[in-house]
């Protein structure tokens, strides 16, 4: 999300103790990482969504215009970008069934495209804003800066429950990106180095990942804006890539830990 777009009590509770939960966990397991590798990503990407689809990222991102893109994972070349009007402020993106699905931030519209060449299918439209998306192969599960993961029919779209993430029993805002990786859902806590993994069932945070000193400081513009924002799970191979805003590089990571 845009620092200065989001209103004065959103920016109240990022400085309050739910969003600083993750920086001291009472008793979870906080893991580390290495780094797999490092590839090249386009630094003016505002990366929003991020999935892998056969050996292919596919990204959406917001502001200057917001796009959905494809985009060649050894090089970083963008392959097919479509551009969003620039009404629209785009934000996550998961792919189900051969579509892409993304959100916009506060318009509270949807579109569908196909994942092969990007060309518009369909739009729908949701309550409230669109942060984060992923989907656990039925439903889809949205967030929006709130505590709570929201569930959608993933033909429809209509919403069909909704559960609030807690950690060590307080309620944890800023959840934005998310992927859906063994039974989990990961999310990047917005303006932290954390991923926190989510039961879906009880909406517990079940673990941290802290990715400080990921992207070197000297490589960070703006620590503001330029945030660790983006996951993709290649399930086929087991690989793990993380990414931020405007960030020059994707790193396939591997966990350590716990500690």
């Amino acid at each position: 999300m845009l620092l200065l777009a989001l209103p004065a009590s959103a920016g109240a509770q990022s400085s309050g103790p739910a969003a600083s939960s993750p920086a001291s966990p009472a008793v979870m397991p906080v893991y580390g990482y290495e780094v797999v590798r490092t590839l090249p990503h386009d630094p003016t990407a505002f990366t929003q969504g991020l999935v892998i689809r056969e050996g292919v990222l596919i990204e959406s991102t917001g502001r200057d215009p917001s796009s959905v893109r494809r985009v060649r994972l050894e090089d970083g070349v963008v392959l097919q970008k479509r551009e969003l009007d620039p009404e629209y402020f785009g934000e996550g993106l998961t792919e189900i069934g051969g579509r892409l699905v993304t959100l916009t931030w506060n318009n509270g519209v949807g579109f569908v495209w196909n994942a092969d060449d990007l060309s518009p299918v369909s739009r729908f439209t949701y309550a409230g804003e669109g942060w984060g998306l992923t989907h656990d192969g039925k439903r889809l599960i949205l967030s929006d800066g709130s505590p709570n993961l929201r569930f959608l029919d993933s033909a429809t779209f209509a919403e069909t429950g909704r559960i609030p993430v807690t950690l060590n029993g307080r309620p944890l805002r800023q959840l934005n990106e998310l992927e859906w990786i063994d039974g989990e859902v990961w999310a990047n806590v917005w303006q932290t180095n954390f991923i926190v993994r989510i039961d879906p069932t009880s909406g517990h945070v079940v673990g941290i990942i802290d990715l400080s000193g990921l992207l070197p400081e000297g490589l960070v513009k703006d620590p503001t804006d330029d945030v660790l924002n983006g996951i993709a799970w290649d399930a086929t191979n087991r690989r793990l890539f993380v990414t931020g805003k405007n960030w020059p590089s994707l790193f396939e990571i591997k966990l350590t830990g716990p500690r």
